[in-house]
């Protein structure tokens, strides 16, 4: 499978691509940087919700916290580089541009907010920057769905552009809401 995705062109989204494009030093540095660093957030990432790691090993979240936050940022830059040359209509274009800059803007501002010791800030935008960095797992959920429903991969990678994030935001949202009810209960 890792030799399918690293090296072969002519199966799955490499094979929409130009040769051109392939072989471009810069897409190919962009597109190494975005699936390796974007990996290693996912991976990363999750462990930061457990309120145990949290409370009990302050030390270690700090250190998986740093990775996730450079491994995020240097995702979402490389994301948004390659977002400019998506296969589909500059709607996909948008789209992904639209990510890498929220998947960006969410991580920085939650790493200026722990910076600030704004605790309550910060988880809100780790959040919504986990959710965005989800993205990646949700857009391979509803792309072989909506490939079968629309018959036209353009079409349907066209959606998945914002299908696999806008509704992760909703969700963080809706987490942070819940969040936020749960302490002002607590202080009442």
């Amino acid at each position: 499978m890792v030799y399918l995705v690293m090296y072969d062109t002519e199966i799955g989204l490499l094979g929409t691509k130009s040769q051109e494009l392939l072989s471009d030093f810069f897409w190919n540095l962009g597109f190494y940087i975005h699936i390796v660093f974007g990996g290693i957030a996912l991976l990363v990432g999750w462990i930061q919700f457990n309120q145990n790691v949290r409370t009990k090993y302050l030390s270690f979240h700090k250190t998986i916290g740093r990775f996730y936050v450079i491994s995020a940022l240097l995702g979402a830059l490389a994301g948004f580089y390659l977002g400019f040359h998506a296969t589909g209509t500059w709607l996909t274009s948008l789209g992904f541009i639209c990510l890498g800059v929220v998947w960006f803007g969410t991580t920085f501002a939650a790493y200026i907010h722990i910076l600030r010791k704004n605790l309550q800030a910060h988880q809100k935008m780790m959040t919504y920057s986990y959710a965005a960095c989800w993205a990646a797992v949700t857009l391979r959920i509803w792309l072989p769905f909506l490939n079968i429903v629309f018959s036209d991969f353009v079409v349907a990678y066209t959606i998945v552009a914002w299908l696999c994030w806008v509704p992760n935001l909703g969700v963080a949202w809706w987490i942070n809401k819940r969040r936020s009810l749960c302490l002002s209960d607590a202080v009442l």
